[in-house]
């Protein structure tokens, strides 16, 4: 029997006794919460899962629908094109005052290498532009310059993979996968991902610039050459066409599919014969795309089409808003391996680099807003890195150059929904790092997937029992100030 003094106030038998109902409130409460909870978890799909480029509602009304990268490969140095530093001229030929982190040790120096190209205000915002980029002015009002990029690893292949696949390990879906894997396409007769290679060479890491990684093929970037036949094997032979063609391929259809009732959880078939489906309605579709011959003649010199130096450059950007108008939603054109990379004779092979793309660039961005997509169409400039304040390869005026930078670096935006006539961030006195306004690589990707209605950490894909992301649990966040109001 219970006592008086048992039962006193403050004593631990008088909390239980007077709280017996409401501790077993709390304990169901919490049972409840724990079933919500475990109701919530990610559960592994019922039968086998269909992948497909079919047009998919974004979580939140989308600014942007397609996107167009214009990828720099080999790092544009940003000292000389993006972020002007006047007071480095008080320093140029002195000892560099801090530390600097060089990749190329056997050619460094720490020499200050003040640009040797004037900038100037650029529209009615007032940004300042290298004189190496005269048509890239014209559009300053349409830009959003970032002065503030970082991805911290200074090699070209690490930097290369964190802005493309968001980590700097090998083996990861790009961008353009991850955005055709959670958007799809609005063509159903023309690929979803789509990567113009340049006649040179290839990138650094070549064909892993446009994997899908671990991602179901189907959503691989698709490759135009930059001579024809631009897509391989895409028209058959005289003897084959008409008729017979089509007999062929329905013969093939019905095999394939009996071939995936009997394997219909391995995704590589139907993305297979989605690819054969593909190619056949290409055939008149691919070809109508890249025939730049409907194109006026105003548009193509605006393009730089008429001149040798811009002409495949040109070309590729023109080609790339005629897909986008189509309905493809993302394209990547690529300059050759390393045209950026200028560790040495950077005053002969960066105004001839400029030269090659400021304005079909530039065109791209002016074409598209007259044409009213600018609005919904995101316009990328830029590479996996910058360059440093010191000359590098220090052998005579001709010959010097400049060393990798990943610390803080210079890109623009141009488009669907990020702020026009807008500068964001800022490096320090030197251009070596990002001090003010820092957008990493992550947040970048945060920021793009916002214009496109996704978000970051709940685009996944179930992978090893673990849900993966663009991001990959990185603290990315949307930079907010880089969006039109």
């Amino acid at each position: 029997m219970t006592s008086p003094h048992d039962l006193a106030v403050g004593s631990r038998r008088h909390f239980m006794a007077t709280s017996a109902m409401s501790l077993g409130s709390l304990a169901f409460s919490w049972m409840q919460q724990q079933e919500a909870l475990a109701a919530e978890q990610t559960k592994p799909p019922i039968g086998p899962q269909i992948f497909d480029n079919t047009p998919k509602i974004p979580a939140k009304p989308p600014q942007a629908k397609a996107m167009i990268s214009l990828w720099m490969q080999g790092g544009p140095s940003h000292h000389d094109l993006f972020d002007p530093k006047p007071e480095m001229k008080k320093y140029d030929g002195k000892e560099f005052p801090g530390e600097l982190k060089q990749d190329n040790k056997a050619q460094a120096s720490s020499k200050v290498f003040a640009s040797p190209w004037k900038f100037s205000p650029s529209g009615q915002c007032g940004m300042e532009l290298s004189e190496l980029l005269p048509h890239l002015q014209t559009v300053a009002d349409d830009i959003c310059l970032i002065r503030s990029m970082k991805t911290g690893v200074n090699n070209h292949g690490q930097s290369i993979r964190a802005l493309q696949g968001g980590r700097i390990t090998g083996g990861r879906p790009t961008l353009g996968s991850w955005m055709t894997y959670g958007l799809g396409s609005e063509a159903d007769n023309l690929p979803a991902f789509v990567a113009l290679i340049d006649p040179g060479q290839l990138p650094v890491l070549g064909v892993e610039n446009w994997s899908n990684g671990w991602l179901p093929s189907i959503y691989q970037g698709t490759v135009i050459r930059p001579t024809e036949p631009r897509i391989l094997d895409l028209t058959p032979p005289a003897h084959l066409k008409g008729m017979t063609q089509q007999k062929s391929l329905e013969f093939l259809e019905q095999l394939n599919s009996q071939h995936v009732q009997q394997f219909a959880d391995v995704s590589d078939l139907q993305a297979r014969m989605a690819s054969y489906q593909l190619a056949a309605k290409m055939q008149l579709a691919a070809t109508e795309a890249l025939d730049l011959s409907q194109e006026t003649a105003a548009t193509k010199k605006m393009y730089g089409i008429d001149q040798k130096e811009t002409a495949d450059y040109g070309s590729r950007c023109l080609i790339a808003r005629r897909l986008i108008e189509r309905g493809v939603r993302f394209v990547q054109i690529y300059t050759s391996n390393q045209l950026w990379d200028s560790h040495g004779r950077i005053t002969t092979l960066l105004p001839n680099a400029c030269k090659k793309v400021d304005q079909p660039s530039a065109a791209l961005v002016a074409d598209l807003k007259q044409r009213g997509l600018l609005d919904e169409t995101v316009v990328h400039w830029g590479g996996e890195m910058g360059r440093l304040p010191v000359v590098q390869n220090d052998a005579g005026p001709a010959k010097i150059g400049r060393d990798h930078n990943t610390y803080g670096f210079s890109m623009w935006v141009a488009g669907g929904g990020f702020r026009g006539g807008h500068v964001h961030g800022k490096t320090d006195e030197w251009g070596h790092h990002a001090i003010e306004g820092v957008v990493n690589h992550f947040d970048y990707h945060a920021t793009l997937l916002h214009l496109f209605g996704l978000e970051h950490d709940k685009l996944t894909y179930r992978r090893s029992e673990r849900d993966q992301t663009l991001t990959d649990g990185q603290p990315a966040r949307i930079i907010h100030d880089l969006l039109r109001a």
